[in-house]
């Protein structure tokens, strides 16, 4: 594996970086606001401010652009190995990536060392869906064929939302692969024992297979100004595709929008696509603005898209590290409210440190997003650096 990875030195793709960097950043405010603003709802017609919708809308843009990345790095990755070696790694990456959801970041977000809950989220879509590429490629499935399938699972899989299929509904292969309700599905095990799985593997893996096909554009030898007009055109286009198919209320999200009694709340109406499971509509809300800002971040440099590279070279370190950051800082902040021990385990609530009306205003969220991603800059920056100059086989499993 060593000798595979240091025969071609790794080329950082900067506009890659920022875009990455930017939604991991981005990500962090819903994730503390979800610890220390849980209410009201930000999507609930009813009760929603324009500020407070922003704020969730905003880390829409997060999960798809990250799958659809890791599907354009698992391209960039192959360019270092056969396809064979390619397939194999991302079979074990994905396992590994598995492995983390399940015992990692699902104690992250509980501190529930029971396991009482475990949670799969984006880790559980992006490593199902590289050991489902994985397989692809050591199938010898051309890369127009794997694109291709992408985009019939990514234009197609709210046709579930017509038809209604009790496999899907009911079984535990169907909630967990296909679609969910609301918040995904829950899986019970036992007694309070049980399985949430907010992210259906199928339409996240559809994501990256796109991302891989459009891995081709970063090889070396094509035209910089070609990809980025590629970038660009593409993007508007799925944009225009969002705005007349969600403006008609066609297909694609099974929660059409309506006028409603102010226009702010029309807006949000409007924007308010369908991400547990995550739509078409959804999808082509974020994936376009994404694709648009890839084409228009290559060669910038300034401080700013320095400090959110950073960030976006080290993007699973820094997952891992948040949400355990985020979690401490609920811990301190619990006890400094004058909660006590006996408060730590909410009725009813597998997450732990939640007790009723904890928490601060939006402004202390954005306030304490500020003071996270400030702490987390130090320790990305030194990994990031390692990386640079270390080039150990573990490196391309972080």
């Amino acid at each position: 594996m060593t000798s595979v990875i240091t025969s071609q030195p790794r080329h950082r793709i900067e506009s890659i970086d920022i875009l990455r960097g930017a939604v991991m950043l981005i990500m962090a405010i819903d994730h503390i606001r979800d610890f220390y603003h849980g209410s009201p709802e930000p999507t609930d017609l009813s009760v929603t401010t324009p500020i407070l919708f922003f704020t969730r809308w905003i880390t829409h843009f997060c999960a798809p652009t990250f799958v659809f990345l890791s599907g354009v790095s698992a391209y960039l990755a192959g360019m270092r190995r056969t396809e064979n070696q390619l397939g194999i790694f991302l079979i074990r990456r994905g396992f590994w990536l598995l492995f983390v959801e399940v015992a990692i970041i699902s104690l992250a977000i509980t501190l529930n060392p029971f396991y009482n809950v475990l949670i799969l989220q984006v880790i559980w879509a992006i490593g199902g869906s590289m050991m489902l590429l994985g397989l692809m490629i050591m199938l010898k499935i051309p890369i127009k064929v794997i694109t291709a399938i992408g985009l019939i699972i990514f234009l197609g899989h709210n046709i579930f939302d017509i038809e209604k299929v009790d496999f899907i509904n009911n079984s535990v292969a169907g909630k967990m692969f296909v679609s969910g309700a609301g918040f995904g599905a829950f899986v019970p095990f036992g007694p309070n024992r049980g399985m949430l799985v907010a992210y259906a593997l199928l339409p996240w893996s559809g994501v990256m297979f796109i991302g891989y096909g459009f891995g081709q554009l970063y090889r070396k030898t094509f035209d910089g100004a070609r990809r980025r007009k590629i970038l660009r055109y593409t993007g508007l286009g799925v944009l225009v595709f969002f705005l007349v198919f969600r403006y008609f209320n066609v297909y694609g999200d099974p929660n059409p929008w309506a006028p409603q009694k102010t226009i702010s709340l029309s807006i949000i109406s409007f924007f308010n696509t369908t991400k547990y499971p995550c739509s078409l509509l959804y999808l082509c809300m974020t994936l376009g603005v994404a694709l648009v800002v890839l084409s228009v971040t290559e060669g910038i440099k300034s401080r700013v898209a320095s400090f959110i590279m950073v960030f976006g070279n080290v993007p699973f370190f820094y997952y891992v590290c948040h949400w355990y950051l985020i979690r401490l800082s609920t811990v301190i902040v619990f006890f400094a409210s004058g909660y006590n021990s006996s408060q730590i385990i909410s009725p009813r609530q597998p997450i732990l440190f939640q007790p009723q009306g904890f928490g601060t205003t939006l402004l202390g969220v954005y306030g304490l997003w500020i003071i996270i991603i400030t702490i987390l800059y130090f320790p990305c920056r030194w990994f990031s650096n390692y990386k640079k100059t270390h080039d150990q086989w573990w490196l391309s499993y972080l």
